[in-house]
């Protein structure tokens, strides 16, 4: 079943794994890619994680066809990591010049290049030691308040960013330009509890797609699946429609949602 997006922005699949209890790491302030902690999480995962994993991407290929992945900067740093300090070159380009949006000719006219791995990283907080893999090429989405100096650092490294927002990343206007720049109708988010979070609340969620691991990991400000802002006293949670549900007989469970939106008031 195809389920309607807003018709000036991408779909966005919010596209993770859990645990019982909505846990996407084992403890606060541990980035999600961290190489131990990775271990670790495999190792709660039934040996049917893997295979359905590689199902729920086929399925997502098969209904939407994604052309990118959303990131957020606390997938790669600690979230006490503060801006890069980068050492500016007098020859390079500065001032306002920086906040218009950069695309590399090499970047976008690379042969094979497909698809986007785009990573919110506002602050500049990284420092990017791979800027493609196979048919993904890195975007960064950063802000008016990115300094210059990663701006610029960048593009000396010739990594495409675009420019929403002003204190922070706008994350509507950055998916409307995505698909108005680039022809991105579906971005898939393998992010944090903190993006996926802000996500929600900008009400811009199309659907969930979730593996849940027989397993409860507790703690008091562990991640989760959706982070971020707290309801606010005018806000309803998100209600969800049930799209389908597996169930392994090693417990995982493989459950999709549509994210349902309440119809206008007249």
């Amino acid at each position: 079943m195809r389920v309607a997006a807003d018709g000036d922005r991408p779909r966005v699949v919010v596209s993770v794994n859990t645990s019982v209890d909505g846990r996407v790491a084992l403890r606060a302030g541990e980035p999600l890619m961290d190489e131990a902690a990775g271990r670790v999480w495999n190792a709660l995962s039934p040996p049917s994680a893997a295979q359905l994993d590689k199902a729920r991407a086929a399925q997502l290929a098969e209904l939407y066809q994604p052309q990118a992945v959303l990131e957020g900067s606390g997938s790669f740093v600690p979230d006490t990591a503060g801006p890069l300090e980068h050492s500016p070159r007098p020859s390079e380009p500065s001032g306002e010049e920086l906040y218009s949006d950069f695309w590399p000719e090499e970047v976008v006219g690379r042969a094979g290049r497909e698809k986007w791995f785009v990573v919110v990283d506002g602050r500049g907080r990284i420092r990017w030691e791979m800027k493609s893999q196979g048919e993904y090429d890195v975007l960064v989405l950063v802000a008016r308040a990115t300094s210059t100096d990663h701006l610029a650092y960048l593009r000396r490294e010739r990594i495409a960013y675009l420019v929403a927002g002003e204190h922070q990343v706008d994350l509507g206007a950055a998916l409307r330009r995505m698909r108005e720049q680039l022809g991105v109708t579906c971005v898939v988010s393998t992010a944090g509890g903190g993006l996926n979070g802000a996500l929600l609340r900008a009400d811009l969620v199309d659907e969930l797609h979730l593996l849940v691991s027989p397993s409860v990991v507790g703690g008091l400000g562990t991640p989760t699946a959706f982070d971020g802002p707290q309801l606010g006293d005018d806000e309803a949670p998100r209600r969800l429609r049930l799209l389908a549900a597996h169930a392994e007989t090693d417990g995982m469970l493989w459950l999709r949602y549509q994210v349902l939106r309440d119809p206008p008031e007249h």
